[in-house]
């Protein structure tokens, strides 16, 4: 529920012009079990950094925070049709729900993100509500970073080999071969030899000095028709810094079919390239079994209740691994026979297991080792 003020301790904090924005030019302090809900702009030019309790973005009027200094909030929340730009950034300790609205950040000021620290992690995130712009991270190894445009969610998903003291990303819905906020454009045509088409159509932003793999995902906005027409070939590229062009970052399988799927890549530095985007590689893709699809309902009624591969029965020693729309992965065992029932059991997805995982499509992959075969598939899951 979207609740408003319940308690705010202002130790030298001020108000000023109260009807457009809350300044503070002192130090505002929300403390445990407070709650601070904003509906007009807030301007920071004071400390704001010492906070527990949440802090929630509301209305159906855009909103603004700017200012001096850079607020930390603990709990954070936006519920804002009309979304909240930030023309200076913003760090959460804890969760971040995404109920409505998006985050906005200026892509060609790239100082500007919503930063998740150490333990914050989001919620709730889709195409209604993201980060439309630069989301960060700082002293984390692992996270999707729920960044998209104004339209869709497209996060990418980062995994490193070390804990990245910052690491930020945004998304683009354009062509790179003409980008708007970069100096210099990224041709689709000078790439190395091994690479079919790249895509014209969108590509991200990734700035970090750790080395990591990642996974991009493709929709229907993607349209990856045009770069292939076997979706086991799509592959992950960056434009490299280093000898302008694109180069292959090919990394694992590439998992779905023309509308929907995902690919992860080979470990890399960030900083050493651009932008990232999705090509078709001209090598030869892994060879996978591919089966009918499966729907789950685990609803206590015995039928569809838990995930099950017939398959299997053949192969006891196996692995298999699940992923949502994005190549978050969800679920994964060893010598699997009917466990999984709709809940997570790795990845951030954890941090509310308790609920489920979301209805809609799920990828997964099967080891089938005593048959030396792989196979893939989708799965529905409905309750």
């Amino acid at each position: 529920m979207i609740k408003k003020i319940l308690y705010i301790l202002f130790l030298l904090g001020s108000w000023a012009n109260a009807q457009n924005a809350l300044y503070n030019s002192g130090n505002l302090q929300i403390h445990p079990e407070g709650q601070l809900g904003l509906h007009i702009d807030l301007i920071n030019d004071g400390i704001l950094d010492d906070n527990l309790g949440l802090a929630g973005f509301y209305g159906d009027l855009p909103l603004t925070v700017s200012g001096a200094f850079v607020p930390t909030f603990f709990d954070l929340e936006i519920a804002n049709p009309d979304h909240v730009v930030l023309t200076t950034g913003i760090n959460t300790l804890n969760t971040t729900n995404f109920i409505l609205g998006n985050f906005e950040t200026p892509r060609n000021a790239t100082d500007n993100y919503l930063n998740f620290m150490t333990n914050a992690f989001a919620t709730n995130s889709g195409d209604m509500s993201k980060v439309d712009g630069y989301a960060a991270i700082t002293n984390k190894q692992s996270f999707t970073f729920p960044v998209g445009d104004a339209v869709q969610l497209r996060p990418l998903v980062i995994s490193s080999d070390a804990v990245n003291n910052l690491a930020k990303c945004a998304y683009f819905f354009e062509d790179p071969n003409s980008p708007s906020t970069f100096a210099s454009p990224f041709s689709t045509a000078i790439k190395e030899e091994t690479l079919g088409p790249v895509s014209t159509v969108e590509f991200w932003r990734l700035e970090g000095s750790v080395p990591s793999t990642i996974q991009l995902s493709w929709n229907e906005r993607s349209t990856i028709s045009l770069l292939t027409d076997d979706p086991t070939t799509v592959t992950v590229v960056g434009w490299s810094k280093a000898t302008n062009q694109w180069e292959s970052l090919i990394g694992g399988q590439a998992m779905g079919d023309m509308t929907q799927g995902f690919v992860s890549s080979q470990s890399f530095v960030p900083d050493d390239y651009e932008v990232l985007t999705l090509a078709s590689s001209l090598g030869e893709a892994r060879d996978f079994i591919s089966v009918d699809n499966y729907l789950v309902t685990p609803n206590g009624d015995g039928n569809n209740d838990s995930f099950i591969i017939p398959e299997l029965v053949q192969s006891p020693n196996n692995s298999l691994q699940i992923f949502d729309r994005f190549g978050l992965k969800v679920f994964e065992m060893e010598n699997y026979t009917d466990e999984f029932r709709g809940f997570a059991n790795t990845g951030t997805i954890l941090m509310g297991k308790e609920k489920g995982l979301p209805i809609g499509v799920y990828f997964f992959i099967v080891e089938m080792r005593d048959l030396n075969l792989d196979f893939q598939g989708f799965l529905y899951l409905a309750r």
